[in-house]
């Protein structure tokens, strides 16, 4: 949820400014794919998210789709044993936290926590996603040792033959 308290929208006009229904503004906001205030019983929406809805997302670098291609194949993981997977990322998070004390890499790490406290749904949802903030946590990821050296190397050759569009 949003905490700040800039130009607030109602919902109606959130979905006028993004040519949706106001049942679609309120989807996204009960997904978490737009923060809101509540005010009273009416969610609000900070006009900056909104335009931020609008503007197209960058294209991913070739590393950056590289690491999504990775982190899809730990998605696969994480469904068929989440507690192996994540208990994994757990012990790899504490190490790295000792290690990256008081630095940005924390910062990241310590999202990656808060996102792995909320469930499997919530990590898939940034193993597998292109929004920035997934993109940014999968630079600092928790999940090295998850794939076998032989699911890596499958995963880096297909990405290696198809993944990647060379101009």
């Amino acid at each position: 949820m949003v905490t700040t308290g800039g130009d607030l929208l109602t919902t109606g006009q959130a979905a006028k400014l993004l040519g949706s229904s106001r049942q679609q503004v309120v989807n996204l906001c009960e997904r978490g794919d737009l923060p809101f205030v509540k005010v009273g019983m009416h969610r609000r929406i900070e006009r900056s998210q909104v335009e931020a809805m609008l503007r197209p997302k960058p294209e991913l670098t070739r590393d950056q789709l590289k690491s999504l291609w990775l982190h899809q194949a730990v998605a696969g993981n994480l469904v068929t044993d989440p507690d192996a997977v994540l208990g994994k990322a757990r012990e790899n998070l504490d190490r790295l936290l000792r290690q990256h004390r008081d630095t940005m890499t924390e910062v990241w790490l310590k999202r990656w926590e808060i996102t792995i406290e909320k469930g499997v749904g919530a990590v898939l949802k940034k193993l597998t996603s292109d929004d920035p903030e997934a993109v940014e946590l999968r630079q600092n990821s928790p999940f090295a040792g998850v794939l076998s050296q032989s699911q890596r190397k499958k995963v880096l050759e297909s990405f290696t033959r198809t993944g990647w569009k060379r101009p």
